[in-house]
Formats: C-alpha cells, structure tokens, sequence
C-alpha cells in the first residue's frame, strides 16, 4: 500500500513538472525581455530614434525591450552581434545602411556578414540627410570655396566621420572624387564625439546627419554647406547636383533586423509591433522634429532597399576609385 501510494505521488510529480514545462514552452512570444542592439554610443542620434522607437514597441509586445549599445567599426560590431545571436526573436539589432551597404562597399574584408542571408529585415523606420558641416566662424561659406581651399592645400583640412566605412566616409570620397579636393580623413566610433571635434576645433569639417548638426547650426556655432536631401525648411543648403556636379551624396536609413532564421510566427509578431510604433503619429512627429524623415519599409522592401543600394554603391565606388 505505501508502495503504491509512493509511486501515485512520484508520478503526479513528474506528470506536473512535465506539464509546467509543456506550458512554458508553449507561452505565446515574447515572454521575456528582448535586447535591441543598436551599434552606436549611447546619445547618439540614431540611438536616440531607436529608445523612442523601443519604448512604443515594448508597449505594444508586452514586454521590456533592453536597450544595449554596442559602437565600433562603422555600426558592423554590434550588427555581426547580431548576426551570430540566437535565433529566437529575443536579440534584434537597429542598423543603418552603413553597416549593411556602405562598409560592405568600402571595406568588404572587414565584414564578415553578408545581410541578404544572414540577417532576417523586419522594417526599416527612416532615412536620414547627411551633410558637410564646418564651424559657422570659418572663411568658407560656401562648399566651392571649401572645395578651393582645399585644391591648393591637399590634405589640410581635417574632416571626421563616424568611422572608416561609414555612410559619412563615401560621401566624403564621392566629394572628393567629383571635386578634386584632398581631405585627412579622422574617423570616430559615432556619437557626438565626431561633431566635437569640429565644435573644438580638431578638424576643420564633419561629415554627419542633419540632426545631429542642426541643434548647433541653430544656435550660431556651425554652417552646412551641402546636403545630400533637399529639405524644404532649408531652401538655402545645396545638395551636390544643385552646384553642378553629377553625382548626389548618398543619404542613409536605419531599420530593425534579426538574425535570419527566426520562427515565421515570432517574425509576424515583431513586424506587426514594428509596423504600428512607426506609423504611430505622436512618435512620428517626435523623431521628424530631429531631422529625420519617418518612412516606413516593408521587409520585403527593406530587402529590395538594402540590395538596390548595395548594387549602386558599387558602381560608384569603382568608378569613383572608392574600393579597396
């Protein structure tokens, strides 16, 4: 009898345990916090679009949504983070062209991912201007005399970037490849160290997002000399084929991946969460207001985006002698 009774409780015990993780593990996703990589530095503006973004998310998913910066190598660090992740939709990444087009283009052999396969695209959220910048007490007040100056004094002038590979460093070689100019190129991991430089006097010019150099152009401190898109606020800021030149300066975009290869279903709810916090007007408003342009991407748009651009960048770096 106590034999038997033993062996009843031995069992419901196994039966319940089995079935507390049975029930676990059929929870509906997400059921626990996500991590959103974003490979800038913390205040940086597009980690600044990200927490915006991510708090609207969190409330729409039901779950806390965690924030880690990881910056360095042109965005491609924390994206490859990614990349090599878990696929389960609990480890995501908000990169930017940069680090799926450009440094690919530039840099090839410093980047080990390839974004069409290993990497899954669930939105992309905006698009960005990028512009040249210098200090608003310099001499030049116009790009061609920026251009000048620095035709006569090949690699004088210091310009900064958010890094070697970076969206801001093929503008930089497209400027100089149309123009003839020579620039020391100054490199930096993002944030608004590669604005200080310029507002400290370290470089001469920065090579950055309109949003990041509008705040001190308000202010009195900077001027914009070119714009890669034309911003009906700004009549006056050129884009490059407005001064004459052929070819444009390339404008950048930020989106939401995870690592290819995430369930059908868990993608479906991500992409929906995504879709909403983006087209949520309040927040719109909010991240347009930072100089950004809110425009809303597919994933199969987001994909045909990321392979478009990376195709005519690469006719543009070997005709502009960008590659390696």
């Amino acid at each position: 009898m106590k034999r038997s009774i033993l062996a009843l409780g031995l069992f419901l015990t196994v039966s319940s345990t089995g079935f507390g993780v049975s029930t676990a593990l059929a929870q509906p996703y997400p059921n626990r916090p996500i991590q959103l990589v974003v490979p800038l530095p913390p205040g940086a503006q597009g980690d600044v679009s990200a927490r915006i973004l991510s708090d609207e998310m969190a409330k729409i998913l039901g779950t806390q949504i965690i924030v880690v910066n990881k910056p360095g190598a042109a965005l491609t660090l924390g994206t490859d983070a990614v990349v090599r992740s878990k696929k389960d939709g609990y480890t995501l990444v908000y990169t930017s062209s940069g680090a799926l087009v450009y440094a690919r283009v530039i840099n090839p052999e410093a980047v080990p991912y390839n974004p069409s396969k290993d990497l899954e695209p669930l939105g992309v959220h905006l698009f960005y201007p990028l512009t040249a910048t210098v200090q608003e007490s310099s001499p030049w007040k116009t790009l061609p005399e920026l251009v000048d100056y620095a035709k006569k004094n090949p690699g004088k002038l210091r310009v900064s970037t958010t890094g070697v590979g970076s969206t801001d460093h093929f503008n930089v070689g497209i400027i100089q490849s149309v123009t003839g100019a020579q620039f020391t190129h100054v490199p930096f991991k993002g944030g608004e160290s590669v604005v200080a430089a310029l507002l400290g006097g370290h470089v001469e010019v920065t090579f950055d997002t309109l949003s990041k150099v509008l705040p001190h152009v308000e202010a009195g401190k900077l001027r914009i000399l070119v714009i890669s898109k034309k911003r009906a606020e700004f009549p006056n800021i050129p884009t490059l084929t407005e001064l004459g030149y052929k070819q444009g300066m390339i404008s950048a975009w930020f989106g939401f991946y995870a690592p290819a290869g995430i369930p059908k279903e868990v993608k479906n709810t991500l992409v929906s969460a995504i879709q909403k916090a983006i087209n949520h007007p309040e927040l719109k408003a909010k991240t347009e207001k930072l100089g950004f342009i809110v425009d809303y991407k597919s994933p199969a748009e987001a994909r045909k985006l990321g392979e478009e651009d990376y195709e005519r960048a690469l006719v543009i770096a070997e005709k502009l002698g960008l590659r390696k």
